[in-house]
């Protein structure tokens, strides 16, 4: 049941919450890693409640603090409090004056994570929620276990990182087969169960979330998305060429080795009568294996 609005709540910030005690009954949840992005969360969040809303859906969003040095985690537990859709979680053992990288940050919001569908956008409003209704939409659709945002058509980043892209997503095609044109792109929606068989407790890896999903079996579709220009506060997840044109060429060799070198892990009970067998096959998951993709 949803819970009734509270006095004084922001327009969009109250509907289509679940009881927190009946996690399975909500449907969709919404994850954001933030480093230091203070300026962001409040209008972010208004934004999150007036795309989602509107749709009767069970939601919640999960803003994950990794390692801020400013009020970014103060922030949301205010917001919070007054917005029972939204839940803060907050990343441990950082390091100094750093956060663990948005690898680990999506590793541990999809964890905390309780809906039937997981979508992520960054925290810097430069992903635009309004987008997340027609993902969730296509997905629906074409029966796909992820959609991925495609914002090269309006890139609204420096030279740098446009360059960067471009290099990125042809050295992916040459050494992984990767024909996703914008996989870094955070803004996607996808199954838990896809978002739960992420190996995203290695550094570098949301990078290759699209190919990663794909070598798993899972079908993955594109859709062209907004847009937008920071408006507040910098860049924290990597910039320039020693931070993340180097770095993401060294990732694309070590996830090529990991793929070759991964096995499937899926079994089946066969002790027992035969209607045991029979329900055992049934139980088995699709991550097979990557080395075949």
């Amino acid at each position: 049941m949803n819970a009734a609005p509270r006095p004084g709540d922001a327009p969009g910030r109250s509907s289509s919450f679940t009881d927190p005690t009946a996690p399975r009954a909500i449907e969709l949840s919404v994850v954001a890693p933030a480093h230091n992005e203070e300026d962001n969360l409040r209008p972010l969040v208004d934004q999150v409640g007036a795309a989602l809303s509107p749709l009767g859906i069970p939601f919640e969003f999960v803003l994950v603090d990794d390692g801020s040095t400013d009020r970014t985690r103060e922030i949301g537990a205010a917001l919070a409090a007054q917005t029972p859709w939204l839940r803060v979680v907050a990343m441990t053992n950082t390091p100094p004056g750093s956060g663990n990288g948005q690898s680990a940050a999506f590793h541990a919001g999809f964890r905390a994570a309780r809906g039937r569908l997981v979508a992520v956008l960054d925290a810097d409003l430069q992903n635009d929620p309004a987008d997340l209704p027609v993902m969730l939409e296509l997905l629906a659709r074409e029966h796909a276990d992820m959609v991925q945002g495609d914002r090269s058509h309006a890139r609204q980043d420096g030279a740098v990182r446009k360059w960067g892209s471009v290099v990125g997503r042809k050295f992916r095609l040459w050494l992984l087969g990767d024909r996703i044109r914008d996989t870094g792109c955070s803004l996607r929606v996808m199954k838990r169960e896809l978002a739960l068989a992420l190996p995203l407790e290695f550094k570098g890896m949301h990078r290759f979330i699209p190919a990663t999903a794909h070598a798993l079996g899972y079908k993955v579709v594109e859709m062209p998305v907004h847009h937008r220009a920071r408006v507040a506060g910098v860049p924290k997840y990597g910039m320039g060429i020693t931070k993340r044109a180097i770095p993401g060429l060294i990732d694309c060799f070590a996830v090529r080795w990991m793929r070759n070198r991964r096995r499937p892990v899926t079994s089946v009970e066969v002790s027992g009568g035969p209607a045991l067998r029979a329900g055992a096959h049934g139980s088995e998951n699709r991550a097979t294996g990557m080395e075949h993709a």
